[in-house]
């Protein structure tokens, strides 16, 4: 029996009033229900990131925005995989997510990113795509498998379920593809280091 997958469950909308919270919230109970799976959940509008980048390859001069990504890099180095949780943003996603993602490096490297995405008409798989060859530049493995949440308004109830049962079915079938890629690509990893 190997270790559970450790997944960091990335929730990238920070606007007022957000939706977000309550799709983040749904998946990490379907993560809590597998024995294969442990997750951490972060919000970027609870662990914002710096907006100015250092000189490349520098590490930022001031201690509050060393401190802020204190709160976050270690977390995302320490996952196995990713779920990034996005809306769509005028045919793409949002600002803060891309902030977070061109913080790292290392810490995408081979390994596996699934995606939920919400949104109206398009149910957020615009952004999805963007995001895709976001990080297939940083050597990361996104996966075929996408919750996509159309119309996402209706689709919780008071306690933050799903009211339809096929959102349900997309997010098992898109974790275990995201367990199938963790487990492989952790054991790669553990047998020769990834050198990008």
């Amino acid at each position: 029996m190997t270790a559970p997958l450790h997944i960091a469950v990335i929730q990238g909308s920070t606007r007022d009033g957000r939706l977000g919270p309550v799709v983040a919230n749904w998946l990490l109970t379907h993560a809590a229900e597998r024995p294969d799976l442990t997750a951490d959940l972060i919000d970027l509008a609870e662990t914002p990131l710096p907006t100015v980048f250092p000189h490349l390859g520098q590490a930022p001069e001031r201690a509050e925005d060393r401190a802020l990504l204190a709160a976050v890099s270690p977390r995302l180095a320490a996952a196995d995989a990713f779920v990034v949780v996005t809306p769509e943003y005028n045919h793409s996603y949002p600002a803060s997510l891309k902030n977070a993602i061109d913080w790292h490096g290392r810490e995408w490297q081979a390994k596996p990113v699934g995606f939920v995405a919400y949104g109206g008409f398009s149910a957020g798989l615009r952004a999805v795509e963007h995001l895709r060859g976001v990080f297939a530049e940083l050597h990361a493995v996104t996966i075929r498998e996408t919750v996509g949440l159309q119309g996402v308004w209706g689709k919780f109830d008071e306690s933050g379920r799903a009211v339809d049962p096929a959102a349900d079915t997309a997010a098992k079938a898109m974790l275990d593809q995201l367990v199938w890629w963790g487990e492989a690509l952790r054991a790669a990893r553990a047998h020769k280091p990834y050198a990008a």
